[in-house]
């Protein structure tokens, strides 16, 4: 299995290193990006398995960040949105519903949800790979069916 990426994008450095704090004991790479255009970029150069995201971003915002990611990789990278700002029901509800956010939290986060969140997001996108039956298994089935 190669080694997952995490890219983590917060304006606020000591954010963006607690969150690194947090993660580096995971056996993942982390991508780090302090701007929302930034982000971009990486998100289209390294191919991430996750983003976590503030959603107040310099140069683009972390919410049309989200939509970004998730409309180009159809839905296929979840993505985490961290926020001290936006905070309530309705926002994540906002975040989760219209952006296509896979969670949504508020700072100061709890390193214990947040590593539980990962490991639920990157782990869910095996077990979907894994659940999947081949090309060959599909048509022997359609092919018995048939008969």
């Amino acid at each position: 299995m190669s080694e997952k990426k995490i890219l983590i994008v917060d304006y606020d450095q000591a954010s963006l290193e607690s969150l690194t704090r947090i993660l580096k004991n995971l056996k993942v790479q982390l991508l780090q990006a302090t701007d929302g255009a930034q982000a971009y970029d990486l998100f289209k150069e390294e191919k991430p398995d996750l983003v976590i995201l503030e959603a107040i971003l310099p140069k683009l915002h972390g919410f049309d960040l989200t939509r970004r990611i998730v409309q180009e990789s159809k839905g296929t990278v979840p993505v985490v949105i961290i926020t001290g700002l936006y905070k309530g029901p309705q926002y994540k509800h906002e975040a989760i519903t219209n952006l296509g956010a896979s969670e949504y939290l508020e700072k100061p986060v709890n390193p214990e949800t947040l590593l539980d969140t990962v490991n639920r997001l990157l782990s869910a996108e095996e077990d979907i790979e894994d659940a999947l039956p081949d090309i060959d298994t599909v048509v022997s089935l359609l092919a018995t069916k048939e008969k």
